[in-house]
Order: C-alpha cells, then sequence, then structure tokens
C-alpha cells in the first residue's frame, strides 16, 4: 500500500516539475514575442472605460498612464457610483491635466446587479462613442504604447476580444511583496501555459477589449452583473458566439498594496474560489501549481520507502531550483521593475497551499467591503445578512482590494 500511494505522490511530483518546466519555456517564448512584436498601424479610434471605487494605492499615477499614449484618437471615461467617493477630486485633476484629452467623469449610483464593477460599467458605456471599448482596472498601470498594442488585434476580422497580461508591482512590506510573487510566480507562468496549446477562451480583468456589435451580441455588460469572474465570463460568451479572443503582446502592471497578510488572504480566496466555481476540474488539476509543497510530500513519502535521505532531499531541491529560476526569469523578462526575492519562495508557497485548503470548505468570498456567495459558474446569490463589513455604501473608501482575477486553469 505504502508503495502505491508512494508511486502516486511521485507521479503528481513529476507532473508538477513538467508543469514548471512548461512555464519556464511559455515565460521565454512570451518575452520573446514582446520584443520582436510588430505593432501594425491600426488608427481604429477606441473608448476606454475606466470603473473607479475608492482610493486605490497610486491612483493619480495609474490614471495618468492611461491618458498620456501613443495613439491618435481615443476617449476615456471614467464612473465612480457615489458622489462622496474620494476618488472623485483625484479623477478631476487628472481630466484637467490633459485638456486636449477626451475625458470624462460619470457619476451614477443606479445598481444594475450584485457585480458593482459591472453596475458601474452599465452606467458609463451610455458615453461611450467609439466600436472598440477597452475595460481596464484602476489599480492598473500602462506604458504608452498600450493602446497601440491593444488595439492591433482587431485588424483581423476574426478576433472580437483582446486581453492582457498583467505583472504585479508595488509596496515593500511582506504582504505586497508576497502578493506580487502570487501574480508573477504563479498567474503570469500559469495564464501563459493554455496559450501555448489552444486558442484563449478566457479574459484578465486587467484589461478586457471587445467590438461594440460582439458586445451587443454577448448582451452588453448587463450580461456580467450576476457573476464575480467577470472576466471570465467575457471572454467565454466570447468565444461562444464564434469569435477569437486574442492575446496582446503587451504585460500591464497591476500595483499591489496589501496591508496585511489576513488582507492578502481573503483576496486570494476569493480568488481560489471563484476559479473553483467556474472551473472546478481545472481548479483540482491545477493542484500540480503547489510544486514546493509537493516536493516535500514526495520527499517523506520517498524517505518512508527507501530510508534514503538522498533521493529525499534531491526531488526537494530540483524544484526549488526550478522554482528559483522560474521567479527570477519573469522578474528579468516580464515586469517593468525587477524585484528578487527567492528566500520568500517557500513563504510564498506555504501561504498558496493553505489557501487552496480552505478554498475546499465554503463558498463565500469578500469583495469591497461585502460578502457573497459565489455559486457553481460563478454566479452571486445574494449577500449573507448581519456581516459587520457588509455596506451598502458603494464609495467607501477601498481597503486597498484588488479587482483584477487570476488565470483560469
Amino acid at each position: 500500500m505504502l508503495s502505491i500511494l508512494t508511486l502516486s505522490i511521485v507521479g503528481i511530483l513529476g507532473a508538477s516539475i513538467i508543469f514548471l518546466l512548461i512555464a519556464i519555456v511559455g515565460v521565454i517564448v512570451f518575452s520573446r514575442k514582446i520584443r520582436l512584436s510588430n505593432i501594425a498601424e491600426n488608427v481604429t479610434p477606441l473608448t476606454v472605460l475606466k470603473p473607479v471605487c475608492g482610493l486605490e494605492p497610486k491612483l493619480m499615477e495609474n490614471l495618468r498612464s492611461f491618458c498620456d499614449q501613443d495613439f491618435p484618437i481615443y476617449q476615456i471615461i471614467f464612473a465612480v457610483q457615489n458622489s462622496n467617493d474620494p476618488a472623485i477630486s483625484v479623477i478631476e485633476k487628472v481630466i484637467a491635466a490633459f485638456p486636449d484629452k477626451d475625458l470624462s467623469l460619470v457619476i451614477d449610483d443606479q445598481i444594475h446587479g450584485m457585480n458593482l464593477k459591472a453596475s458601474n460599467l452599465v452606467n458609463m458605456f451610455k458615453k461611450a462613442r467609439y466600436d472598440i471599448i477597452i475595460v481596464a482596472d484602476s489599480d492598473v498601470r500602462v506604458r504608452r504604447d498600450y493602446l497601440k498594442s491593444v488595439s492591433n488585434p482587431f485588424i483581423d476580422n476574426k478576433v472580437g476580444a483582446a486581453t492582457c497580461l498583467y505583472s504585479g508591482t508595488g509596496g515593500n512590506n511582506l504582504a505586497s511583496r508576497l502578493g506580487m510573487m502570487f501574480i508573477n510566480d504563479w498567474f503570469l507562468p500559469s495564464a501563459l501555459i493554455p496559450v501555448m496549446f489552444s486558442d484563449l477562451k478566457f479574459c484578465f480583468g486587467a484589461t478586457m477589449a471587445i467590438r461594440r456589435e460582439v458586445l451587443t451580441k454577448i448582451g452588453g455588460f448587463e450580461a456580467l452583473t450576476d457573476f464575480l469572474a467577470d472576466d471570465y465570463i467575457f471572454g467565454k460568451v466570447v468565444v461562444e458566439q464564434g469569435y477569437k479572443v486574442a492575446l496582446v503582446n503587451h504585460i500591464v502592471e497591476n500595483i499591489v498594496s496589501e496591508k496585511s497578510l489576513a488582507s492578502l488572504f481573503h483576496h486570494e480566496l476569493r480568488w481560489a474560489r471563484t476559479i473553483r466555481s467556474v472551473q472546478p476540474v481545472g481548479y483540482a488539476l491545477s493542484l500540480i501549481t503547489e510544486t514546493l509543497s509537493i516536493s516535500i510530500l514526495a520527499g517523506v513519502f520517498i524517505y518512508l520507502y527507501t530510508f534514503s535521505l538522498a533521493w529525499t532531499v534531491l526531488p526537494i531541491m530540483f524544484t526549488l531550483a526550478l522554482r528559483i529560476i522560474l521567479h527570477c526569469l519573469v522578474q528579468n523578462k516580464l515586469t517593468c521593475n525587477a524585484v528578487y526575492t527567492p528566500w520568500l519562495i517557500p513563504v510564498r508557497d506555504l501561504f498558496s497551499l493553505s489557501v487552496r485548503i480552505i478554498s475546499l470548505f465554503g463558498h463565500r468570498v469578500r469583495w469591497r467591503n461585502q460578502i457573497m456567495i459565489v455559486n457553481k459558474g460563478g454566479r452571486l446569490s445574494h449577500l449573507v445578512k448581519n456581516s459587520k463589513i457588509q455596506t451598502t455604501e458603494i464609495g467607501k473608501k477601498n481597503e486597498n482590494d484588488t479587482s483584477s482575477q487570476p488565470t483560469y486553469v
């Protein structure tokens, strides 16, 4: 019995190592695509929708990066849902700083569903003038060639939507560092693997672009208002209409600023339960991404079977070496400001394992001062009553929550 169990664990370790090797290749290949990317001149006017809720860290710099673009014709619409939202003063300063740009602010408290970000999109879309619509989170920062890069895939008429990967950058405290590592060491490599073998079938929340006609066919942003995984549903319904979802050869920056390990835990628990709700099989199979934890478990079983310390340590050291290589590659090739913290890899992987275990027991998630239930398919059913953090004050200062979702594997 022990040998069969040991062989099973070793088999999972083998799959985990293969995952790391493919992820390393994926990072190298995608970084080369970005470096050699030839952006064609596509001057189709664009509308950028920027839903905002509260004072994100470095909000001013994030919003300004979208206004200073090397692109001829574009419109940016900022929107909040509460007239007392503290972000309004920041948005007004940004608009004033770019008087020659087509910038506007929408304040509309109408709620169309439980996903307040999607409700915000419904409200601001009424003022969108152009036929290519880009949705970008408020905690994202971009380079000046961002709009050129995102518009480029739409030269192909078969492309109905496009999306961008994102890297993590931001705070210096432990929680923020671990949050950045979650994005850079897990999200980015995991997101690259599916597109190496098949067409992309979902979007990433940091940037989602779509043709107006396709948006109309899928039911508008109203189709997203009762789903937590709005980015997953967004791409899924576009593919169901017979269009392609293109991965843009461009990486945006996601600003990570976590106040505590507790806040980071709740963010990642929400992401984990969201993925589990929309792709339960994929989430179960993604166990192989817990590479270091699996290698330690395999080492224990190998020792119990062989009593060889060398064979026990070997898989752990080999896996750790691959994790360090992957960590350094991502920082070197896919981030704007490289931050190397390989000594945090064991802490990061143990934290991920704890989130994964807890995610299996329950369906509650915290999102922007609300507690909600996420059901099968990512649909939100109701708010949990009598919750201390529940609030109807939409414009309440954001508690450093990040809106972006991770990849779905």
